[in-house]
């Protein structure tokens, strides 16, 4: 017996969606330098602004909302530096910190967010615009809060060509020098545009609409390092997510939020520029990615069913839309996995390590790594945070590490029903998840990372978990949908 087709129809959430925006751009002047080859220490001029962007998302009226933070920042330090903000957070605003995830778009051109410190210029500065920063969590959270409407949060999935594979091996290392192996295999990789390695371009798009139908926003999930301006650009930027959000905005009229997704191995092939046209270009490209996926979706609430044969010069099948009800389930998870740690020398001898240093790269390094260590203790292994929610049929997850992009390519993998929001770099920031391979390699994100081999692995078995859990029949569920 003939079989009718399934329906086409995007997974989907609807309840109530509150939405706003702060500008959080630091002062000219403010230390920025994120770069070792930098020779410069302090922001010159600005870009583009940099946007904090909340979104609340709860069941009904009065339910104690998700709150998401989407901030154009590039990462904490030291990590203990979040905690104290986060707590504060939770505590203003009555919350569980389950419900609460800040998350970073990773811009390399931005001040970091650290403490002043008189060895620095330009860090002074530091201290005011990092309660601006939190004010602004605040006064957004509050507003998105209060303004909330009865919405749709719909997915699907497109692709975009801008992030490529960055663990190149290295081509100046010849066979007979450290940097290759006697075979001839490369054992150095430089971080850089590997033409002969895929990358992941998966970009998955987040619709809400309103109750009439209207586009208030769209969230765009997509794993790619904003490492567009390196050490010769002087200027505060967004890097490529602030091309893509006023490339979106201009032609949708609504807000774009930006999810960085698990870009750990993963950058534009153009890159390492001072030069900001390429990062707009960058956006732009992105967003018009963003755009075809966005123009490829059903109407709202809605299903294409397949309904009738129409004889004509040929059988025509005939697919109409019809309302489709979405899901309206909340759910979120915050667990811990126990990481081991590689065995760093500690705080103190790395802070020595580095005030003896002259090499000012290498003194960048330390200095990083020095922080890691205060931030981590002198244990063997980290209580490793793993954030996940269930917004209706999808699935938004992440941690505060760098993530290899194969964690969001195994999850999808597991869970092809599911579409999965995967995030690096949320509530907090410190080191690279790299898979077990590539301890035996010497490449950035491995020596870089406080993390031993196998931490990737055991947060993708975590991650796995909690999706089952959050989702309940592992993702197979019998109702076809597009993500």
């Amino acid at each position: 017996m003939p079989v009718k087709p399934p329906a086409r129809k995007h997974a989907a959430f609807t309840g109530r969606i509150g939405i706003a925006r702060a500008d959080i751009t630091p002062p000219v002047g403010i230390y920025s330098r994120n770069w070792g080859a930098a020779k410069h220490d302090t922001a010159a001029s600005i870009h583009r602004p940099l946007t904090l962007n909340a979104l609340t998302i709860s069941e009904r009226v009065g339910d104690d909302p998700l709150v998401l933070i989407d901030a154009d920042l590039g990462w904490w330090r030291p990590l203990e530096l979040f905690r104290k903000f986060q707590q504060r957070l939770l505590n203003e605003l009555s919350m569980d910190s389950s419900r609460l995830i800040f998350a970073l778009t990773h811009t390399h051109a931005a001040a970091p967010l650290m403490e002043p410190d008189d060895e620095l210029p330009g860090s002074e500065l530091h201290g005011q615009w990092l309660e601006d920063v939190y004010q602004a969590t605040v006064s957004t959270t509050k507003q998105a809060m209060a303004e909330a409407f009865d919405a749709t949060l719909d997915w699907h999935t497109g692709r975009c060509g801008l992030a490529a594979n960055r663990d190149l091996p290295d081509p100046a290392a010849p066979d007979e020098m450290p940097g290759k192996s006697g075979n001839g295999k490369a054992t150095r990789l430089i971080c850089g545009f590997n033409p002969n390695a895929a990358a992941d371009d998966t970009l998955l798009l987040g619709r809400i609409t309103d109750a009439s139908g209207t586009l208030r926003a769209t969230l765009v999930n997509y794993a790619c390092h904003p490492t567009t301006l390196a050490w010769e650009n002087t200027s505060i930027s967004p890097d490529y997510i602030g091309a893509m959000r006023s490339t979106m905005e201009a032609a949708t009229g609504a807000a774009a939020y930006f999810l960085q997704g698990m870009s750990g191995d993963l950058a534009p092939r153009h890159q390492y520029v001072g030069d900001t046209d390429v990062a707009d270009r960058h956006g732009t490209q992105l967003a018009h990615a963003a755009l075809a996926t966005l123009f490829d979706m059903e109407p709202p609430n809605t299903e294409l069913t397949f309904a009738e044969t129409v004889e004509s010069g040929a059988p025509l099948a005939a697919w109409r839309h019809r309302e489709s009800a979405a899901a309206g389930s909340l759910k979120a998870i915050a667990t811990t996995v126990d990481v081991p740690l590689k065995n760093w020398p500690s705080a103190a001898e790395l802070e020595q390590q580095r005030s003896d240093c002259k090499d000012r790269a290498l003194q960048e390094r330390l200095r990083r790594k020095r922080d890691i260590r205060r931030s981590l203790g002198d244990g063997a292994t980290f209580a490793h945070p793993i954030s996940a929610w269930r917004i209706g049929d999808a699935v938004l997850l992440g941690s505060c590490s760098e993530a290899y992009s194969q964690l969001q390519k195994d999850l999808r993998r597991q869970f092809p029903k599911v579409p999965l929001a995967c995030m690096n770099l949320i509530n907090g920031s410190i080191g690279y998840l790299p898979p077990e391979e590539l301890y035996d390699v010497d490449v950035y994100p491995v020596w870089q990372t406080p993390f031993d081999r196998g931490g990737l692995e055991l947060i993708r078995a975590a991650m796995v978990n909690a999706i089952a859990e959050l989702i309940g029949d592992g993702g197979h569920a019998d109702t076809a949908q597009s993500a």
